[in-house]
Protein backbone atom coordinates (compact mmCIF):
# COMPACT_ATOMS: atom_id res chain seq x y z
CA UNK A 1 0.00 0.00 0.00
CA UNK A 2 1.28 3.61 -0.83
CA UNK A 3 0.46 5.64 2.50
CA UNK A 4 1.45 9.20 2.22
CA UNK A 5 4.17 9.31 4.71
CA UNK A 6 7.67 7.94 4.16
CA UNK A 7 9.08 4.97 6.53
CA UNK A 8 12.92 5.47 6.69
CA UNK A 9 14.30 2.00 8.39
CA UNK A 10 18.09 2.83 10.22
CA UNK A 11 20.62 -0.41 10.97
CA UNK A 12 23.81 -0.73 11.87
CA UNK A 13 26.34 -2.76 13.87
CA UNK A 14 26.53 -1.73 17.52
CA UNK A 15 29.54 0.75 17.96
CA UNK A 16 28.72 2.37 14.69
CA UNK A 17 26.72 5.62 15.79
CA UNK A 18 23.84 4.58 14.20
CA UNK A 19 21.93 6.12 17.22
CA UNK A 20 23.72 9.32 17.32
CA UNK A 21 23.13 10.05 13.47
CA UNK A 22 19.73 9.62 14.09
CA UNK A 23 19.09 11.96 16.94
CA UNK A 24 21.32 14.68 14.71
CA UNK A 25 19.36 14.10 12.03
CA UNK A 26 15.72 14.03 13.81
CA UNK A 27 17.11 17.56 15.05
CA UNK A 28 17.81 19.57 12.16
CA UNK A 29 15.07 17.64 10.89
CA UNK A 30 11.26 18.87 12.27
CA UNK A 31 9.49 16.66 9.86
CA UNK A 32 10.85 13.62 10.92
CA UNK A 33 9.47 11.15 13.71
CA UNK A 34 10.62 8.76 15.46
CA UNK A 35 9.25 5.16 16.36
CA UNK A 36 10.15 3.78 19.41
CA UNK A 37 10.92 0.29 20.18
CA UNK A 38 10.58 -2.15 22.93
CA UNK A 39 13.40 -4.17 23.89
CA UNK A 40 13.93 -6.97 27.16
CA UNK A 41 17.41 -5.30 27.72
CA UNK A 42 18.13 -3.09 30.70
CA UNK A 43 18.35 0.41 30.09
CA UNK A 44 22.26 2.13 29.47
CA UNK A 45 23.91 5.12 30.73
CA UNK A 46 20.98 7.81 30.52
CA UNK A 47 18.42 6.69 28.13
CA UNK A 48 14.85 6.68 29.83
CA UNK A 49 11.93 4.42 29.34
CA UNK A 50 9.51 5.83 26.55
CA UNK A 51 12.44 8.06 24.97
CA UNK A 52 15.41 5.43 23.52
CA UNK A 53 13.24 2.74 23.80
CA UNK A 54 10.40 1.25 26.07
CA UNK A 55 11.81 -1.28 28.39
CA UNK A 56 9.69 -4.08 29.06
CA UNK A 57 10.41 -7.52 30.80
CA UNK A 58 10.58 -10.84 28.56
CA UNK A 59 6.85 -12.27 29.51
CA UNK A 60 5.82 -9.09 28.43
CA UNK A 61 7.09 -8.79 25.21
CA UNK A 62 6.30 -12.43 24.26
CA UNK A 63 2.93 -11.96 25.17
CA UNK A 64 2.89 -8.76 22.85
CA UNK A 65 4.20 -11.23 19.98
CA UNK A 66 1.22 -13.79 20.79
CA UNK A 67 -1.44 -10.84 20.72
CA UNK A 68 0.47 -9.55 17.15
CA UNK A 69 1.22 -6.13 18.66
CA UNK A 70 4.61 -6.40 16.75
CA UNK A 71 4.72 -6.20 12.91
CA UNK A 72 8.53 -7.06 13.50
CA UNK A 73 10.57 -8.51 16.35
CA UNK A 74 13.72 -10.08 16.64
CA UNK A 75 16.48 -11.54 19.08
CA UNK A 76 19.97 -9.63 19.25
CA UNK A 77 22.12 -10.23 21.45
CA UNK A 78 20.52 -12.31 23.80
CA UNK A 79 17.80 -9.41 23.77
CA UNK A 80 14.65 -9.00 22.14
CA UNK A 81 13.72 -6.03 20.19
CA UNK A 82 10.18 -4.88 18.44
CA UNK A 83 8.26 -2.66 16.31
CA UNK A 84 4.38 -1.42 17.28
CA UNK A 85 2.39 -2.39 13.98
CA UNK A 86 -0.28 0.40 15.24
CA UNK A 87 2.09 3.54 15.97
CA UNK A 88 3.87 2.95 12.55
CA UNK A 89 1.02 2.48 10.32
CA UNK A 90 -0.85 4.97 12.04
CA UNK A 91 1.38 8.01 11.68
CA UNK A 92 2.67 6.94 7.91
CA UNK A 93 -1.51 6.57 7.53
CA UNK A 94 -1.18 10.31 8.08
CA UNK A 95 1.54 11.37 5.98
CA UNK A 96 4.31 11.78 8.53
CA UNK A 97 7.75 10.74 7.98
CA UNK A 98 8.87 8.23 10.23
CA UNK A 99 12.33 6.77 11.48
CA UNK A 100 12.88 3.59 12.42
CA UNK A 101 16.09 2.23 14.49
CA UNK A 102 16.03 -1.37 14.54
CA UNK A 103 18.67 -4.53 13.35
CA UNK A 104 18.75 -5.39 10.00
CA UNK A 105 16.42 -8.99 10.66
CA UNK A 106 13.72 -6.64 11.47
CA UNK A 107 14.27 -4.07 9.00
CA UNK A 108 14.09 -6.89 6.23
CA UNK A 109 10.87 -7.91 7.41
CA UNK A 110 9.53 -4.48 7.33
CA UNK A 111 10.47 -4.39 3.89
CA UNK A 112 8.22 -7.49 3.19
CA UNK A 113 5.30 -5.68 4.78
CA UNK A 114 5.76 -1.82 3.69
CA UNK A 115 7.75 -2.46 0.38
CA UNK A 116 8.11 1.46 -0.40
CA UNK A 117 10.20 1.55 2.97
CA UNK A 118 13.41 3.35 2.84
CA UNK A 119 16.26 0.88 4.42
CA UNK A 120 19.45 2.76 5.10
CA UNK A 121 22.79 0.70 6.29
CA UNK A 122 25.40 2.39 8.31
CA UNK A 123 29.00 0.93 7.79
CA UNK A 124 31.56 1.45 9.64
CA UNK A 125 35.21 2.67 8.22
CA UNK A 126 36.93 -0.46 9.23
CA UNK A 127 36.39 -3.28 12.08
CA UNK A 128 39.45 -2.22 13.36
CA UNK A 129 37.27 1.16 14.05
CA UNK A 130 34.33 -0.14 15.56
CA UNK A 131 36.31 -2.43 17.92
CA UNK A 132 37.69 1.01 19.15
CA UNK A 133 34.38 2.55 19.41
CA UNK A 134 33.06 -0.13 21.53
CA UNK A 135 35.71 -0.08 23.86
CA UNK A 136 35.84 3.73 24.28
CA UNK A 137 32.13 3.52 24.87
CA UNK A 138 33.14 1.67 28.24
CA UNK A 139 29.46 0.24 28.24
CA UNK A 140 30.03 -3.50 27.77
CA UNK A 141 32.12 -6.49 29.44
CA UNK A 142 34.74 -7.61 27.08
CA UNK A 143 32.77 -11.14 26.50
CA UNK A 144 29.99 -8.39 24.83
CA UNK A 145 32.47 -6.50 22.99
CA UNK A 146 33.66 -10.01 21.66
CA UNK A 147 29.92 -11.17 20.74
CA UNK A 148 29.07 -7.54 19.11
CA UNK A 149 32.22 -7.67 16.93
CA UNK A 150 31.76 -11.30 15.88
CA UNK A 151 28.37 -10.36 14.56
CA UNK A 152 29.12 -7.65 13.30
CA UNK A 153 30.70 -9.54 10.21
CA UNK A 154 27.52 -11.11 9.85
CA UNK A 155 24.98 -7.76 9.78
CA UNK A 156 27.57 -5.79 7.50
CA UNK A 157 27.20 -8.83 5.25
CA UNK A 158 23.53 -8.03 5.10
CA UNK A 159 23.84 -4.77 3.83
CA UNK A 160 23.47 -5.63 0.22
CA UNK A 161 19.82 -5.54 0.99
CA UNK A 162 19.67 -2.05 1.85
CA UNK A 163 18.51 0.47 -0.53
CA UNK A 164 21.28 3.22 0.99
CA UNK A 165 24.00 2.94 2.62
CA UNK A 166 26.03 5.44 4.52
CA UNK A 167 29.89 5.22 5.76
CA UNK A 168 30.31 6.68 9.16
CA UNK A 169 33.88 7.50 9.08
CA UNK A 170 33.14 11.31 9.96
CA UNK A 171 30.40 12.28 11.29
CA UNK A 172 29.88 15.37 9.12
CA UNK A 173 29.90 14.08 6.73
CA UNK A 174 27.96 10.48 7.35
CA UNK A 175 24.96 13.12 8.94
CA UNK A 176 25.03 15.23 5.73
CA UNK A 177 24.41 11.54 3.28
CA UNK A 178 21.91 10.97 5.98
CA UNK A 179 20.11 14.15 5.16
CA UNK A 180 20.75 13.41 1.54
CA UNK A 181 18.57 10.62 1.60
CA UNK A 182 15.54 11.58 3.23
CA UNK A 183 15.51 15.06 1.18
CA UNK A 184 15.54 12.86 -2.20
CA UNK A 185 12.78 10.19 -0.71
CA UNK A 186 10.85 13.71 -0.55
CA UNK A 187 11.55 14.79 -4.16
CA UNK A 188 10.25 11.87 -5.57
CA UNK A 189 7.21 12.42 -8.39
CA UNK A 190 4.94 10.21 -5.87
CA UNK A 191 5.52 12.56 -3.32
CA UNK A 192 5.60 15.82 -5.10
CA UNK A 193 2.29 14.99 -6.58
CA UNK A 194 0.90 14.65 -3.19
CA UNK A 195 3.20 17.57 -1.44
CA UNK A 196 2.99 19.32 -4.40
CA UNK A 197 -0.81 18.51 -6.15
CA UNK A 198 -1.74 22.54 -6.67
CA UNK A 199 1.11 22.87 -8.63
CA UNK A 200 0.50 19.41 -10.53
CA UNK A 201 -3.05 20.34 -11.09
CA UNK A 202 -2.41 23.75 -12.84
CA UNK A 203 -0.18 21.60 -14.96
CA UNK A 204 -2.17 19.11 -16.01
CA UNK A 205 -0.36 16.31 -14.34
CA UNK A 206 -2.96 15.04 -12.03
Amino acid sequence: MDYPGNLFVVAAPSGTGKSTLVKALLELDSRLQVSVSHTTRPPRGQEKDGREYWFISEPDFRAKVEHGDFFEWAEVHGNLYGTSRQAIEERIKGGEDVVLEIDWQGALQIKKIFPNAILIFILPPSYEELLQRLNRRGEDTQDVIDLRMTNARTEVNQARHFDFIVVNALFESALFDLKTIVHAQRLKYAAQRRNKSGVFQALNLL
